[in-house]
């Protein structure tokens, strides 16, 4: 027998199998169990039909992908600069959406640098980053009030490496709640 030919024949199992599986039910047991439950999901000859269920609704699934990206809390810079950068404005807009529900959450941002430049440069410009990212979630109505901010300069680097991707990572802006 070729593949084919054993598909077409499953496919025919399928539903006679389907059938066969369900249970039947007394007409008594059906006159007792109504035509709708509390769930809402009415029977049909001791058959539930309905809605699938669990199926979340459009608000629900915004909602879990704003809570996705709001595990994100690192917004990456330039080398020597302090600007946003576009592709971090889905993560902020989570943070910043979040913020505006919640007034009583505090937030601090924290500035960091990586080692090129003196010290001072570096705490400047991680106050900066941090400025920045406070400014942009300022300007979606989070309050100035929820905000902190602090630099570290070159202070706190997560990768110690010294190589491009090691300074990389040390250029950023991290959100703690």
């Amino acid at each position: 027998m070729d593949l084919n030919k054993l598909l077409k024949a499953m496919l025919v199992a399928i539903p006679v199998m389907a059938i066969s599986a369900c249970s039947s039910t007394s007409e008594s047991e059906t006159d007792a169990m109504g035509s709708t439950s509390g769930s809402g999901s009415e029977y049909n000859g001791g058959v539930q039909t309905g809605g699938v269920g669990g199926m979340s609704s459009l608000e629900e699934q915004q909602r879990q992908q704003l809570d996705q990206l709001r595990k994100e809390h690192i917004i990456y810079f330039d080398f020597d600069r302090s600007d946003v950068q576009t592709e971090y404005a889905a993560v902020l807009e989570a943070h910043g959406t979040y913020l505006v529900e919640h007034p009583s959450v505090r937030v601090l941002i924290e500035g960091h640098a990586d080692e090129r430049g003196t010290p001072e440069y570096n705490i400047a410009l991680g106050e900066r980053r941090a400025k920045a990212v406070a400014k942009y979630l300022q300007g979606m109505g989070v309050q100035p009030s929820q905000m902190s901010i602090v630099s570290y300069g070159e202070e706190k680097p997560l990768d110690f490496t010294r190589t491009d991707d090691g300074f990389a990572k040390n250029r950023r802006a991290v959100l703690v709640y």
